[in-house]
């Protein structure tokens, strides 16, 4: 005990201590169960490696518009891969092209590519129906199928490989702000124990004479 002091808490500071402890233990723990999703995403991410060979089929390419790379727009560029030994081809996310640049062609021939599997590309907001066009801005696998009339595995195949066509794949990671959300997970709990520590100090109040 401080000598010449007493602790007199009042009860509207014990309570304003109180909420804002447990408000800082809830937004520090929330926090931290973000940076845990994003950190077991991409653990799980990367269980899905695949690796496919096959032909690819470059007219029936299909541009996925407004991808921001580097604060630049462009396409994400979908090509279907006719599979070795097989009819049935899965779609190939083959990387990000800068809008007005020059579009590259897959390498002909039979190729190897590696990658990720995905259940489905991101989808963008729809605001009537689909366009399908070569330039469009979602691209659903069962309905791209239907429409060409592939037979198409239940996946696209993220391309990480090089193919040499000067397609950017620097794809964004999915544990991007792990960091981020444990920095504020410590910044909420430091907060939580500062409302202790000033509750404590100030309910010291000077014994009268």
């Amino acid at each position: 005990m401080l000598a010449g002091y007493s602790f007199r808490p009042r009860l509207w500071a014990l309570a304003l201590a109180l909420a804002a402890c447990a408000a800082g233990i809830a937004l520090g723990n929330w926090q931290s169960r973000r940076a845990e999703e994003k950190r077991a995403a991409a653990a799980a991410l990367e269980s899905k490696r695949v690796s496919a060979s096959g032909v690819f089929r470059p007219e029936l390419t299909v541009l996925l518009d407004n991808k921001i790379r580097n604060h630049r727009v462009g396409y994400e560029v979908i090509t279907p891969l006719r599979l070795r030994g097989s009819t049935t081809h899965v779609l190939v996310n083959r990387g990000w092209l800068e809008r007005g640049a020059k579009e590259p062609p897959p390498p002909s021939g039979e190729v190897r590519i590696e990658g990720v599997a995905l259940e489905r590309l991101p989808q963008a907001l729809r605001l009537g129906e689909e366009s399908r066009s070569r330039i469009r801005q979602n691209l659903d696998i069962a309905a791209y199928a239907a429409e060409t009339g592939l037979t198409l595995e239940p996946l696209v195949v993220e391309q990480h490989s090089d193919s040499g066509d000067g397609l950017l794949r620097k794809w964004p990671r999915p544990d991007l702000g792990v960091d981020m959300h444990a920095s504020y997970a410590l910044q909420w709990y430091s907060l939580a124990a500062l409302a202790v520590v000033l509750f404590v100090v100030l309910s010291f109040r000077k014994r009268a004479q």
